[in-house]
């Protein structure tokens, strides 16, 4: 197995080839717009999280048309965001940015915050969605250490078909040797070697042919040998509580007015796990009873 803490190759070697492929191959991607303020980026990062592009994009532009500034979202009842969430998936999202909206009118003066401390003190703000918000918004030099971006360093620099199942100090090390000294560099490399995992260095069906690190590459110099590491499982969906509550919350959603018992049952035959998925969402805060009825916070 490739040593976990590998020698960094030279940093050139690395960045100028795909800093050169990004220029040429990049996205057009609304929250990477010149002008796009750092409110806007943070929104964006937080749809992306398990979600793809395609799906993101039509709801990002909603939403920032409708919320422009988060003093806005925090003027607005958190039942709003979730209801303008649509159907991209955990929807806690939802209600952890408007709480974030609120604590930048209340505390930032409306201003999202420009430092990688403040901005992971805001709720529902994790280690990378500050760093992501601090280099995509401010141009701030940080390891930005989504997936993709752990996939190709595993790759490129370590030898190894894919990255551990959670982030190791290791990788953080890692990740932070390899970036350019310049701020504004450091920014433009943490975009380009994350587009780089996800149009080229997949998961499934990477395209080395067409990879600017592919003369350069540990895993292709050790003849790319398969993953020998645990495997991240994939979670069954149909059925689950999960789809429950997707559907309860889509009657939610659809009804201005609280929504009787009866109606909630007409989605879901099981009553127990109807009424546990019911309650799961009044305890996350996604719905409220009112005089036996339901409806969004």
């Amino acid at each position: 197995m490739p040593d976990a803490s590998p020698t960094v190759r030279p940093l050139p070697a690395l960045h100028e080839p795909v800093l050169r492929w990004y220029d040429r191959n990049a996205r057009d991607l609304p929250w990477r717009a010149p002008g796009t303020g750092a409110w806007a980026v943070l929104v964006s990062e937080v749809m992306l999280q398990q979600t793809p592009v395609a799906r993101v994009e039509p709801v990002w532009r909603e939403w920032v048309a409708r919320w422009p500034t988060p003093a806005a979202l925090a003027a607005d009842q958190p039942g709003e965001a979730v209801r303008a969430w649509g159907r991209l998936g955990y929807p806690r999202r939802a209600l952890r940015l408007h709480g974030a909206a609120v604590e930048v009118v209340s505390r930032h003066g409306g201003e999202l915050p420009t430092t990688y401390r403040e901005l992971l003190a805001l709720p529902g703000v994790g280690g990378y969605t500050a760093a992501a918000v601090a280099s995509f918004a401010y141009g701030q030099r940080h390891a930005v250490l989504d997936t993709n971006v752990r996939r190709v360093l595993a790759r490129a620099a370590a030898g190894r078909a894919e990255p551990a199942p959670s982030l190791s100090a290791d990788e953080r090390r890692l990740g932070e040797a390899l970036l350019p000294d310049a701020p504004a560099v450091a920014a433009r490399w943490a975009v380009a070697v994350m587009e780089l995992g996800a149009l080229v260095c997949t998961a499934r069906a990477p395209r080395c042919a067409d990879c600017p690190l592919l003369e350069r590459c540990a895993w292709q110099r050790a003849g790319r040998p398969a993953h020998d590491g645990p495997t991240r499982r994939s979670q069954p969906f149909a059925g689950t509580d999960r789809q429950v509550r997707g559907l309860l919350l889509g009657v939610l959603r659809e009804r201005p007015d609280p929504v009787p018992p009866a109606a909630l049952a007409a989605v879901w035959d099981d009553a127990e796990q109807r009424d546990r998925a019911l309650a799961g969402l009044v305890a996350d805060g996604l719905a409220v009873q009112v005089a036996g009825r339901y409806r969004l916070p």
